[in-house]
């Protein structure tokens, strides 16, 4: 899953991709890198961030949704907003990625009536602006476990489809260093939800934390941290660096293949 935030204040890649056309060839970037499907963001959810008005964040993502959906791969949008929902679904958008894991009144509604699309639940502790000023407490991965697993029950009750949810522990979203790698450590653990699990590490300020390296450097870490979630069981990547990541999943892969050679 290839990252393009349409935003000017992203914490990754601060407005490289704010205009459409640059989302757009940022998009087709990805792609040509082996990227699988697109998830498109207009609304920063670094530590701290303010939320961004309705109005401005349709602004940023309606564009891009409108010429991203024609190049011919899932296109997932980044969003807790149910207007925001409602207006991409229409454009022909394949997938809802929510931080808030449809917590804002009437999200769960939108995507229940829409009938196709999938979803992706996110843990977050708190909220943007202060989940890192009071970061969460005792055994983490099993109260995430809890909550991913009440959120997926809460969407199957409404009559949403279970092969539509992909369930996101949220690595970074109110948690500590520690606590973030005890996630991963412990990922198998997600994997009792009966749920594909989405891992969301690129470029993670654990990472720096565990490196030394500034945001924009932290590429091989960020490899480094897919593949092992991959190991543990992860099944979608969310990604700055696709290209990087696909050649390292292609010697991962093959490694795997040579110790259970099919018969």
């Amino acid at each position: 899953m290839g990252i393009v935030n349409a935003t000017p204040d992203s914490f990754s890649d601060a407005g490289q991709h704010a205009s459409s056309a640059a989302a757009l060839r940022h998009c087709e970037a990805l792609l040509r890198g082996g990227a699988d499907l697109l998830d498109i963001g207009g609304e920063s959810t670094r530590p701290g961030s303010p939320p961004v008005p309705l109005d401005e964040e349709l602004a940023r993502v309606l564009p891009v949704v409108r010429d991203a959906v024609t190049l011919g791969v899932p296109i997932s949008v980044d969003t807790y907003k149910p207007q925001v929902m409602q207006q991409v679904l229409d454009l022909g958008a394949d997938i809802i990625n929510d931080v808030w894991a449809l917590r804002q009144a009437g999200a769960e509604q939108v995507v229940a009536g829409h009938g196709r699309c999938g979803l992706c639940l996110m843990h977050m502790h708190r909220e943007p602006r202060t989940m890192q000023a009071q970061p969460m407490e005792g055994d983490v991965p099993s109260q995430v476990l809890l909550f991913l697993q009440q959120r997926a029950s809460s969407l199957h009750a409404l009559g949403v489809e279970k092969n539509r949810m992909v369930l996101d522990p949220g690595i970074g979203f109110g948690k500590t260093v520690a606590q973030n790698f005890s996630l991963l450590a412990r990922q198998s653990e997600l994997l009792q939800a009966g749920y594909p699990l989405l891992a969301g590490w690129s470029r993670k300020s654990s990472l720096g934390a565990v490196s030394g390296l500034e945001v924009g450097s932290r590429m091989i870490p960020s490899v480094a941290a897919a593949l092992l979630a991959v190991e543990r069981g992860a099944r979608v990547l969310r990604v700055h660096d696709v290209a990087q990541t696909v050649q390292a999943l292609a010697v991962w892969q093959a490694a795997s293949s040579a110790a259970s050679p099919s018969l």
